[in-house]
């Protein structure tokens, strides 16, 4: 097993050409985190389709790239002060991901279908299809990993309390598939009682080190 190989062969053409539309607040890390999240999603809701998730996943955000850098966390987050700015992301996005598509043109995948999952993927709050209920499950799921809690709380440089406040409040109720929800209220729970341990131990948690990647096997 290659750990490395999170991206199908039929989508690393479709990243290579998404990247340079992801460099904008961490949407790089995002997207990697939230395809890999959608392939374990997948495995779960077999009655969705990969050909249409998988690429949806991997463009969803392209169209942040073209709103103002001083809007983006205005947008989003426990009390967002600028929420039209979500649907014209959504409205770039399509274009960018349409043209992407259309260029490279990956063997199988329905564009209209991809693009239409891309148009209210945050904005619209319930599932067109089970294909776009699980590439909303895996965009908010990142909100629960660890990478993505710690990522948030950084740019609003708020503790983890309180972003545990808003994925209680305002993202996990949204989760659309029990595999989802599952996901979501599991990660959550983690990292809430991760921060439990100084009530119940008197000491917050003695982390390990870990070992660098460097070949070594276990």
């Amino acid at each position: 097993m290659n750990l490395n190989d999170i991206f199908l062969p039929r989508d690393l053409p479709l990243w290579e050409a998404a990247k340079p539309y992801l460099d904008i607040r961490n949407n790089d890390e995002h997207t990697i985190i939230s395809y890999g999240l959608a392939r374990t999603l997948l495995e779960l809701t077999p009655e969705a389709d990969e050909s249409v998730v998988l690429p949806a996943i991997l463009l969803h955000d392209v169209g942040w790239k073209k709103v103002p850098p001083d809007l983006l966390l205005l947008a989003i987050g426990r009390k967002p002060t600028r929420p039209d700015v979500v649907r014209d992301h959504e409205v770039y996005g399509v274009e960018i991901a349409r043209e992407i598509l259309e260029e490279i043109r990956p063997e199988g995948v329905d564009i209209d279908a991809v693009c239409d999952i891309i148009d209210g993927h945050d904005t619209v709050k319930e599932a067109k299809s089970i294909n776009d209920a699980v590439v909303k499950d895996a965009d908010k799921g990142w909100r629960s990993t660890p990478h993505g809690m710690r990522t948030i709380a950084g740019w609003y440089e708020v503790p983890l309390s309180q972003m545990l406040m808003m994925l209680i409040e305002r993202s996990n109720p949204h989760m659309l598939t029990p595999a989802g929800r599952a996901l979501a209220e599991a990660q959550t729970m983690a990292v809430r009682a991760e921060l439990s341990l100084p009530h119940y131990l008197g000491r917050g948690p003695e982390y390990t080190t870990v070992r660098p990647e460097d070949g070594t096997e276990w």
